[in-house]
């Protein structure tokens, strides 16, 4: 059974007033990916957006023509990352209200809580001027704050775009071992869901790497979308972590050496991991380049091209083919995470090609949305 296809979704790309006031009027993500510089021989930067340009997300159109795109590629819906930082307090909501709001683009969505605090280095670490600094925390009030939020939701959830399972809305939560209380959250959500006549909530578990997976799997989460990458990189543990960021902390950065992963590295670990792990959801990379963000101190896939992305979606076909499990969702990140070179809309270099493999092995299937 083909699985539905859902894009991770950043909706930032337009001025806001926290982010005028921590970098300068007018910043967005497009600021730091459009100064991007090659740091190896070889090294694709900077990245330069193709078909729909360097665009503002407050224009509707722009919404539009990125739903037209995903459909015709054969991306089954969005999901939003959703801000809510405690006591009432969001960011980057405007996409999200508007599409509620106007019933506009005519394309399936859901929503993944991106409950994370921000920290300077998030966004544009090289010339921060607050060193790596707390912006805005993220906080957990208590239940009264729960109920506040998912009565935020709500008027998303009764759309009928929104993604469900059954009668349930899918929702994501980034990072779970960072609740305080998560049955607490979990089960107010869920008699809040019913409460307005839905038979609960679908919840899923993001986890961004294996270890959170370990830490969260504990949880009554009805799935769990796993991202290997980490498994490739031989550095990636905790005590060369943990040097990374004091030598950065010293402003000592250009003692270290890029983190280079070969993408055939990062898919062969993947779909090991998937194929020794059938119950978790798996969620693929097309691209990786956080060197726009964090300059000497990034991540970086290598040699991430089309073909390198179909094969492994391929092979992630076949899994899911052979699955026993009910898991029917594949992740995909991202639609449009450009800050991280981690994005399927279509750039200069490869134009439609991240996008063609998707159509190339799974075709185009429009999920039901009834």
């Amino acid at each position: 059974m083909r699985p539905t296809i859902l894009a991770f979704y950043l909706p930032q790309y337009y001025p806001f007033k926290e982010n005028d006031e921590w970098w300068g009027k007018g910043f967005t993500e497009w600021t730091s990916v459009g100064r991007a510089k090659p740091l190896f021989k070889g090294h694709y930067q900077p990245k330069v957006p193709a078909d729909l340009s360097y665009y503002d997300l407050r224009l509707p159109i722009v919404r539009e023509q990125q739903a037209e795109m995903a459909k015709q590629y054969g991306v089954d819906g969005f999901c939003y990352w959703h801000y809510w930082f405690g006591n009432g307090k969001r960011l980057l909501d405007l996409v999200e209200n508007e599409v509620v709001a106007s019933g506009k683009p005519d394309f399936p969505f859901c929503y993944c809580w991106a409950n994370h605090t921000w920290a300077s280095k998030n966004w544009n670490a090289k010339d921060s001027k607050f060193g790596h600094l707390t912006l805005m925390e993220q906080t957990y009030p208590g239940k009264q704050d729960y109920i506040n939020h998912f009565n935020t939701c709500l008027p998303a959830f009764k759309d009928n775009r929104y993604i469900k399972k059954g009668n349930k809305p899918v929702f994501g939560v980034f990072d779970a071992t960072d609740i305080p209380d998560v049955p607490m959250f979990i089960d107010t959500w869920n008699k809040l869901a019913k409460q307005n006549g839905f038979d609960g909530i679908y919840f899923f578990c993001y986890c961004m790497n294996v270890s959170r997976y370990e830490d969260s799997h504990k949880y009554s989460f009805d799935e769990f979308v796993v991202d290997p990458m980490g498994l490739a990189s031989k550095q990636n543990n905790f005590l060369y972590q943990k040097f990374r960021w004091y030598m950065a902390r010293l402003n000592l950065e250009h003692h270290l050496s890029l983190n280079l992963i070969p993408y055939k590295n990062y898919s062969s670990a993947a779909i090991q991991y998937f194929s020794n792990h059938p119950n978790v959801t798996a969620c693929v990379l097309p691209n990786y380049d956080h060197s726009p963000r964090s300059g000497k101190l990034a991540v970086i896939l290598t040699d991430s091209t089309p073909q390198m992305f179909g094969k492994m979606l391929a092979k992630i076909k076949t899994l899911y083919e052979q699955r026993e499990t009910n898991n029917s969702m594949l992740f995909i990140k991202a639609w449009n995470e450009w800050g991280e070179g981690n994005y399927l809309e279509p750039d200069l270099k490869y134009g439609f090609g991240f996008l063609n493999q998707i159509k190339r092995v799974f075709g185009v299937n429009i999920m039901d949305k009834k």
